[in-house]
């Protein structure tokens, strides 16, 4: 592998980081304002594009600022692990960049300025952890992609949000300070008497801690693990994400299925792969730690998955539980679940990203949220609920689309490490995945609000909706305890202020939510009728390379990168 002295590194982390002074001062004009956001993300991702072929020819792309602490250098690096999470995230953010601009204008939302702005600070974080160089550089973007992303996650400025915020600012702060204690342990133990140590990421692992005391070694890994995991939603550290589900669509969209939950997993893969090295994992035995909480969380969170009414959170629960197919397939160690593992990456993020894309088009166009109030729904957005339908199958791991290609290398490398329980985890977890997105399809697609049934599949008072209104012998929803009724029972007025006629109700949910006089969903063909291109493109975008990483992976990027990190940290090719 050849080190290349290179300033592309630095300047795809600082592009969209420059983008913000112009987006600021665009306030007030809308048009010049996006302008600036869709340049900076066409520079961002056309400079990590342009370092991928370089990478798998066996290139490394360097910046080196000079010494950051004595012995640990401010560098960044864009080596095969690095380029596959920064080309994933420059091409998300620039695809997400349309969609915003469809959903802001859509909602005709507040702030947009200082949401553009935000989104730009947040992508530079983002792809200096990407690049990061050591633990230490990577520790500095990690805190800084926290902060750029909380003014995201309280856009709405309300008192759920707000809370939502405080309860994400006090998750990651204290994960990063797990990081940074954890960093330190490893500078500490891989220093010698006059020799300064090193938290430099190395392919197969830090050759120095090999020979590091086993109970300090095993205290360094528990910290980092601990640190990053919180923004890989571990459980118990998970809750934040669910919560985090207030902030505007495609924040939940790119931060939350690429930039800040991968950022988490990512670590987690810097430090197996690269800080420790898989055979160190294994000698100390921590990956059979790390295996069985994954284990744990992604079999937990989608029981969870099956609770939940509202479409965001049941995204994000579903969320929780992918992150920890990548967790899983990392520290089985094997380099065929490593391949599934790390491969998850992108699929995971091209499939979520597709469902909140889909959910932010629902509620822009409809103002629907909850799953129980979508029968018919398909009707009225066919390509947005095909497209979902699309991505569904992939989160189940239904063949030709992404989720099966990483799904299948997980379970076959499970197999190949004698882990059977972990074998039968993911088995589990699939037959959960099918249960929860299931629902969404077949209600969008094959029932009516007059034939629909309760929703969420699992109801009972530890989760779904509390108080669900029942299914009336007409298909209307009987009156709750106060006499009211939802949207889609008639009985209660738009803002659920007290009892109106049934025609009125009837009236403003045709005027807000597109159904017809019948109550019924107005048909929208399939020429894209059913919402802006703004939103449309990018769905099926993201829709379409679901299916490409699906239908041919040996031929997509991303898996080649994935083989070439699997074969530098292992030395097996695969």
């Amino acid at each position: 592998m050849t080190e290349l002295t290179s300033l592309r590194p630095l300047a795809a982390v600082l592009v969209s980081a420059v983008i913000i002074v112009p987006i600021l001062a665009s306030r007030g004009r809308p048009n010049l304002r996006e302008a600036w956001t869709v340049l900076a993300a066409v520079t961002k991702f056309g400079l990590v594009a342009s370092m991928v072929p370089g990478v798998l020819a066996g290139d490394v792309y360097v910046t080196n600022l000079g010494t950051f602490v004595p012995g640990v250098e401010f560098a960044l690096r864009a080596d095969p692990l690095g380029i596959l999470f920064g080309l994933l995230a420059s091409m998300l953010w620039l695809v997400t960049s349309f969609y915003s601009i469809g959903y802001m204008r859509g909602l005709d939302e507040h702030a947009q300025t200082r949401y553009f702005a935000a989104f730009a600070g947040s992508l530079s974080a983002a792809i200096g952890i990407a690049f990061a160089s050591n633990l230490l550089v990577l520790f500095v973007f990690y805190e800084l992609l926290t902060v750029a992303t909380y003014p995201l996650v309280t856009h709405d400025e309300t008192d759920e949000a707000r809370a939502a915020g405080r309860k994400y600012l006090a998750y990651t702060f204290g994960g990063g300070v797990a990081v940074l204690s954890g960093a330190i342990l490893v500078f500490w133990l891989t220093g010698a008497p006059g020799v300064p140590g090193t938290t430099a990421f190395s392919a197969g692992g830090i050759a120095a801690l090999a020979a590091a005391d086993p109970v300090f070694a095993r205290a360094a890994f528990a910290l980092l693990v601990v640190g990053f995991g919180v923004k890989a939603a571990l459980m118990p550290m998970h809750s934040w994400l669910p919560d985090a589900m207030v902030a505007p669509t495609p924040v939940s969209g790119l931060l939350h299925a690429v930039a800040v939950v991968k950022s988490g997993v990512f670590g987690i893969a810097r430090v197996v792969l690269d800080v420790f090295g898989p055979d160190l994992v294994a000698d100390l035995g921590v990956g059979v730690i790390l295996a069985a909480v994954a284990a744990f969380t992604l079999v937990v969170s989608s029981v969870i998955a099956l609770r939940q009414d509202n479409l965001k959170r049941r995204l994000a629960f579903s969320t929780v539980s992918q992150l920890s197919y990548i967790v899983l397939g990392l520290a089985v160690l094997n380099p065929l679940s490593l391949v599934g593992g790390l491969l998850h990456i992108p699929a995971h993020a091209f499939m979520k990203l597709t469902l909140f894309f889909c959910a932010g088009a629902l509620h822009v166009e409809t103002h629907t949220d909850d799953i129980s109030n979508m029968a018919g729904i398909g009707r009225r957005m066919p390509l947005t609920m095909a497209a979902f339908g699309v991505a569904a199958l992939g989160m189940a791991g239904i063949p030709l689309v992404a989720g099966f290609v990483s799904k299948y290398f997980l379970l076959i490398g499970t197999v190949s490490s004698g882990g059977i329980v972990f074998t039968v985890a993911l088995l589990v977890s699939g037959v959960l995945n099918i249960a929860y997105f299931w629902p969404v399809v077949y209600t969008a697609f094959f029932e009516s609000p007059g034939e629909a049934d309760p929703k969420p599949v699992v109801e009972n008072v530890l989760g779904g909706r509390y108080g669900a209104p029942e299914t009336a012998p007409d298909g209307g929803s009987t009156p709750d305890d106060d006499g009211v009724r939802d949207d889609h029972g008639y009985a209660a007025d738009h803002e659920g202020q007290g009892v109106v006629d049934d025609a009125e109700a009837a009236a403003q949910i045709e005027r807000d939510h597109g159904h017809d006089s019948g109550l019924a969903w107005e048909h929208r063909a399939w020429n894209g009728a059913e919402s802006t291109w703004f939103m449309l493109g990018p769905i099926l975008f993201a829709a379409t390379g679901s299916l490409v990483l699906g239908i041919v992976p040996d031929t997509a990027v991303f898996l080649r990168i994935v083989r070439l990190v699997v074969a530098g940290a292992t030395g097996v090719s695969v």
